[in-house]
């Protein structure tokens, strides 16, 4: 959609309507001292094509590095369709969906999205998406605190094996409001949850305990047994998933003998790009039962009088439709632009597609695995079923390791020094279909060579 800006005849007719004279009168009430005069590093105005010369430039500074980080946000092919549907100006400039008779495109989007999220996660239905995957468990666990009413307690059971960000932010959103997240350690053998860890809590009043699969370490959770202990205890159960493992992992609603009571997770998989962290998209389904206790958003299908198909908002649960105080979430906005890729990227792949791509991870993630594991002073710490991610026990310190293999325009991995310290120097490292046999060579070489230099020295 092209930008067309206001000439000065227009913005005089709306400083004249409004009755100012200049637009820096609009912001006489910020202190001169802290305006910015001018923006320092900012060349003059230049044409399109310097324009064009310097950003490349600019851009060319941060060179091409191949990434083995995982952590939270992984880098995946995302086919050009996805993009090139979703920054058509129909979707790339239109707001929420308030009026469903001026919406339908959009509102369709996100229905399908809902359709495709809860087959994907084995539930009944889906929100219009959250934030992150980070603010989705934390509101996961204030839903769970609402919709398990025999549970008084709001005490939520979050193994070490959780992403600590995930973790972090849960506290600090949910932690004020009289839940209380309490951690349950993790195996040092295998990298995982141990039903032993949980016994301390059995027969107290728990209301749900989180599961993630895969776990943080990269390991896959024994999910079916956690999902059952939970349940036997009177606990809910909120799955935390990678959506693309789900293309060939069990579905969290058929975790056990009851499955999960939610899901949430990240969607930056599905068809958003790694960049600097944001903005990404969280997703949530849950059962049928609880869904008036979800947060945000849900899109019907119905029919209008003359029996055509429509679509409309039909459960608005926060505070921006009901009353503050009967809101489920203050903070539930969706995500509509990055839903919108990842809907369009399922439907691109489709389930033999996204099959695929979880395989190819798998297979990708093994043979980093064996190639980094057999160089001297590398350990692999973990030897049960993994999907794209391992941990790496080091002989030297991570973060010098790291920063030689950056100097080599590798970025190794995510340094676990500082959340999992009992692991000593540990590297988590991924791999998905992304990554070449080539690149796996290269990394393995110069992660040699970096052993063997410290070695001597």
């Amino acid at each position: 959609m092209p930008f067309i800006p206001h000439t000065e005849a227009d913005t005089r007719a709306m400083l004249d309507a409004i009755g100012v004279k200049r637009i820096e009168d609009l912001f006489e009430e910020i202190p001169a001292g802290l305006r910015a005069r001018a923006l320092a590093g900012i060349p003059e105005a230049l044409n399109e094509m310097e324009i064009g010369r310097l950003m490349s430039e600019r851009a060319a500074r941060d060179g091409r590095a191949r990434s083995f980080i995982g952590a939270g946000a992984y880098e995946h092919h995302i086919p050009a369709a996805v993009w090139a549907i979703v920054t058509r100006g129909e979707f790339y400039s239109a707001y929420t969906p308030y009026q469903a008779e001026a919406s339908q495109g959009t509102l369709q989007m996100i229905y399908e999205y809902q359709t495709m999220m809860a087959s994907l996660t084995g539930l009944e239905v889906s929100n219009a998406s959250l934030y992150d995957g980070a603010s989705a468990l934390a509101e996961a666990a204030l839903m769970a605190v609402r919709a398990h009413r025999k549970s008084k307690s709001a005490r939520i059971l979050v193994p070490r094996t959780v992403n600590p960000t995930y973790t972090r932010v849960a506290r600090a959103i949910a932690g004020n409001q009289d839940l209380v997240f309490e951690e349950v350690p993790f195996s040092r053998e295998g990298g995982r949850t141990a039903l032993q860890a949980l016994a301390p809590y059995e027969g107290q009043d728990i209301t749900a305990l989180v599961i993630q699969q895969p776990n943080f370490l990269g390991v896959l959770e024994d999910v079916d047994e956690l999902t059952d202990w939970a349940h036997r205890n009177g606990a809910f159960v909120i799955a935390v998933v990678n959506p693309v493992a789900l293309g060939i992992l069990k579905a969290p609603g058929r975790w056990g003998t009851r499955g999960a009571d939610i899901a949430c997770g990240e969607g930056q998989p599905l068809g958003v790009p790694l960049s600097s962290g944001g903005p990404y998209f969280g997703f949530m389904t849950t059962r049928m039962d609880y869904v008036r206790q979800m947060p945000g958003r849900i899109v019907g299908r119905t029919v209008d009088v003359q029996g055509r198909t429509g679509f409309t908002l039909t459960l608005q649960a926060r505070e921006q439709h009901i009353r503050r105080g009967k809101a489920t979430s203050n903070i539930c906005t969706n995500q509509g632009l990055l839903m919108m890729a990842g809907t369009i990227y399922l439907s691109i792949l489709g389930p033999a597609g996204l099959a695929q791509v979880a395989s190819a991870c798998v297979t990708r993630t093994h043979a980093l695995v064996d190639a980094l594991g057999s160089i001297k002073g590398v350990r692999v710490a973990f030897k049960g079923p993994r999907f794209h991610e391992a941990v790496l026990e080091l002989e030297r310190p991570a973060a010098a390791v790291l920063e030689q293999l950056a100097a080599r325009d590798l970025l190794g991995g995510f340094d676990l020094t500082e959340h999992y310290p009992e692991l000593g120097s540990a590297l988590l490292v991924c791999a998905t279909e992304t990554k070449t046999q080539t690149d796996i060579d290269e990394y393995a070489r110069a992660l040699a060579e970096v052993m063997k230099s410290a070695r001597a020295a």
